[in-house]
């Protein structure tokens, strides 16, 4: 089914064209190497590569960066196999954009993820529930994000005008998820970046709003040196209760751009299989096992310090965000009805006796040794304070995942641009985890080198 939703959509982008982008988002209008029709165009890009894992499970066909990259609690044993994603997202889609009056235009955008080494269509949640009821060790690779199966991934409507501003409605990027693939050195590559692999930093504590369905974005550049930028997610679409605002002002300083960003959730959620003992429930529930998952509850808050500063040829890019998770305001209930039509039959509402704060932090360089060849190394860290309550209140071990702990990972990459279209690369990064953030993990660390194409158009 989800192979014929993807050749259903490869066929209708065919009628019209575009330009590539590598990361989480191109602007508005494309760049003159796209193939047009009538002011709409399609772009696209395949990236597949080959992975080694010294401790990963098996990739999945359904998670968009197939493998787990950082070490996670099910990583298990030495892996190698084919990985989609590695330095962009594979994807396929519509942008137009179309003069009005004076400075003003309308444009528009449709995007669809998916995985090259499967055919199918982008979908986390589904590697979450297909690891329903199944011990750490026999699990394969499995994350929540915001990319559920949908159809697109991108799916809004643009008006702006270079004196006021862009106005974005529809599904996008959050502010974060922006932020992220701007100054992250890596530019939020999968294979190769924490925060480019997990969405916890781009979703201001929950993955899942990396992305967003009803939502409304706000973006102005003064004097062409000052950014500021909003958005708003209202709580009446296929995310429920879930409610999102975000604001950001920055400004550019000489070679380089520095932004402040705050974004506040409430019902964010974290998403995850369901245990066997919770497997067994669901028929007494009416649900089914292929489309339920667990999930915690939280209510967000999220300060955030990017920046980037181009240095004897180099660009250093650093940030630095503190996030603070509290048990809900509105407590969710069981069945309830989360992104790519997947229910959450158990939640838990009260994950967070005090507030849990988790650090993210980074820093790296991307440097061009030729024109066609660039060198990047980055590090990048996780920090949480303990949380708990009785025994394990102030706790710094592994006895707890609420105890206080750590996650580090170094990575080294080379990318290599044969032409404007295509690019190779190679690369690893090493993780490991401590204490609290190492909570029932099989192993503690991991190293996956990399190497692979990516094709754009």
């Amino acid at each position: 089914m989800l192979r014929e939703r993807v050749a259903g959509l490869v066929a209708l982008v065919m009628l019209a064209t575009t330009d590539a982008a590598r990361g989480e988002e191109a602007p508005l209008p494309l760049a003159e190497n796209s193939i047009s029709f009538d002011g709409v165009k399609l772009h696209g890009a395949v990236d597949i590569g080959f992975q080694y894992q010294t401790h990963g499970a098996p990739i999945s066909p359904y998670f968009q960066g197939g493998s787990s990259e950082i070490v996670e609690r099910y990583s298990n044993h030495s892996v190698f196999g084919v990985t989609p994603n590695n330095l962009g997202q594979s994807r396929v889609g519509l942008q137009g954009d179309f003069p009005v009056i004076s400075d003003w235009s309308v444009g528009f955008k449709l995007e669809t993820f998916f995985n090259p080494q499967s055919g199918e269509l982008s979908n986390g949640l589904k590697s979450l529930a297909q690891n329903n009821g199944k011990a750490l060790n026999e699990q394969t690779t499995n994350l929540d994000t915001s990319v559920a199966g949908q159809v697109f991934q991108q799916s809004y409507v643009e008006l702006s005008s270079s004196t006021f501003g862009k106005l974005r409605v529809g599904r996008q990027n959050s502010l974060l998820a922006d932020a992220v693939a701007l100054y992250d050195p890596n530019q939020a590559s999968q294979a190769f970046s924490l925060i480019g692999l997990s969405g916890v930093t781009a979703g201001g504590g929950d993955t899942e709003d990396r992305r967003v369905d009803d939502s409304v974005k706000y973006v102005l550049t003064y004097a062409q040196r000052y950014h500021l930028a909003a958005l708003y997610k209202f709580s009446d679409g296929t995310q429920g209760g879930t409610t999102l605002t975000e604001g950001t002002a920055g400004m550019d300083v000489g070679d380089g751009a520095i932004n402040a960003y705050v974004a506040r959730t409430r019902d964010g959620i974290s998403a995850s299989p369901l245990s066997a003992s919770q497997v067994a429930l669901l028929p007494s529930m009416g649900l089914s096992i292929n489309n339920s998952l667990a999930a915690t509850v939280s209510d967000n808050l999220a300060y955030a310090l990017m920046g980037a500063y181009r240095v004897q040829g180099a660009t250093v890019s650093s940030g630095y965000e503190r996030i603070q998770f509290s048990d809900p305001s509105n407590p969710l209930a069981p069945g309830y009805d989360d992104i790519g039509d997947y229910r959450i039959a158990f939640i838990n509402n009260a994950a967070y006796p005090h507030d849990r704060i988790l650090s993210v932090y980074w820093l790296g360089a991307k440097y061009p040794l030729t024109t066609a060849w660039s060198v990047t190394a980055a590090y990048y860290g996780y920090h949480q304070n303990s949380y708990g309550d009785g025994a394990n209140a102030g706790c710094y071990s592994n006895v707890s995942s609420t105890c206080s702990g750590r996650l580090g990972a170094a990575s080294l990459s080379t990318e290599w641009n044969i032409t404007k279209h295509v690019d190779c690369y190679a690369g690893l990064v090493y993780s490991q985890v401590h204490n609290g953030l190492a909570y029932e993990y099989l192993h503690t660390t991991n190293m996956n080198p990399t190497i692979g194409v990516h094709v754009a158009f």
